[in-house]
């Protein structure tokens, strides 16, 4: 059930001699004490994999009749409880609230919902989608809907769906014929139609793209990047390219997320917790390694000089060491 959610290149695996039981007394001990015992707490649930700090909610909750994450909640603050309780929740359930988050309020977040659904495979879309359903009793799409318009909406929804094809075999033959229609409706046409660049790009596989982007240069002499950013604009464009970037190298893609979480006056709390988290069981050594061959610095030295205190211990613990 969780496998489709860890990979070989995450930095945190299951915890060897595991004990849910063990486990959930001394969080609860690290809680209720006298003076939260952040120590233990951080140590807990950064050494465990997703699956086991699963177990260990469902044992805190039978034996102290209370939910887990509602403690940490309650006994914790700021961007260390986010980061905290995006620990103890499932994956497509974490997704899903984040989501979420990025539709509420005044302003939609279109990076955010531009990286979650550029990122996720069609097999944790639709776990994502049942989630999403069954916590706000809206359907994604129809928030998605509500909240986007035109060619981006288009193609938001088309990836929600997910529809992507997740096979690794290739074919040439379609390579062609799709670089061709690409071409076709952007380059080689006065106007741009928009929805071809939508069904090709939201719904062939990865592999089945870097191939098609191969064929697009043989015939048209320009990388699909500079013909997305000649022809298309706002949202949908900033979509495109991010698919084209996940296509060639997700890791890369995220870490530039990152870098751009990182940089600058404030931190993106938001996005930083989302990608260290989301990414630890999966390709987060990857990500560490494109960081540092694009930045000329490390990750985790990047952290350090960004966040403090027991936020900073808990990302550091995430990131799994320095490069």
């Amino acid at each position: 059930m969780a496998s489709i959610w860890v990979g070989p290149r995450g930095t945190i695996r299951d915890y060897p001699g595991f004990s849910p039981a063990v486990d959930a007394e001394a969080i609860r001990k690290a809680i209720k004490g006298i003076g939260t015992d952040e120590k233990t707490l951080i140590s807990i649930l950064t050494e465990r994999s997703n699956a086991q700090r699963q177990l260990i909610a469902k044992e805190y909750q039978a034996t102290y009749e209370q939910e887990l994450k509602d403690d940490l909640k309650g006994d914790l603050s700021g961007h260390f409880e986010h980061i905290m309780v995006a620990l103890v929740t499932a994956p497509a359930l974490f997704d899903a609230k984040q989501l979420k988050k990025s539709m509420k309020g005044t302003g939609t977040d279109e990076d955010a919902l531009i990286e979650i659904l550029t990122t996720r495979t069609s097999r944790q879309m639709k776990e994502i989608s049942q989630a999403y359903y069954t916590v706000y009793k809206k359907s994604l799409g129809d928030d998605i809907s509500s909240e986007t318009s035109g060619d981006f909406r288009k193609a938001l929804l088309t990836l929600a769906d997910g529809r992507r094809d997740e096979s690794l075999k290739v074919d040439e033959h379609l390579a062609k014929k799709d670089a061709q229609i690409l071409y076709n409706a952007g380059e080689n046409k006065w106007g741009t139609d928009e929805d071809k660049f939508t069904e090709i790009l939201c719904l062939r596989s990865f592999p089945q793209l870097k191939l098609t982007f191969d064929e697009y240069r043989n015939i048209s002499q320009k990388d699909i990047e500079d013909s997305i950013k000649g022809e298309l604009s706002g949202h949908f464009e900033d979509l495109l390219l991010a698919i084209v970037h996940c296509t060639r190298n997700t890791p890369a893609f995220l870490a530039e997320r990152l870098h751009q979480a990182l940089k600058g006056a404030g931190t993106d709390e938001f996005t930083l917790n989302r990608i260290m988290v989301s990414r630890s069981e999966t390709d987060l050594l990857d990500i560490r390694q494109e960081f540092k061959k694009h930045y000329g610095y490390s990750l985790y030295s990047a952290i350090q000089s960004d966040t403090s205190g027991d936020y900073r211990a808990v990302l550091l613990k995430i990131c799994g060491g320095d490069d």
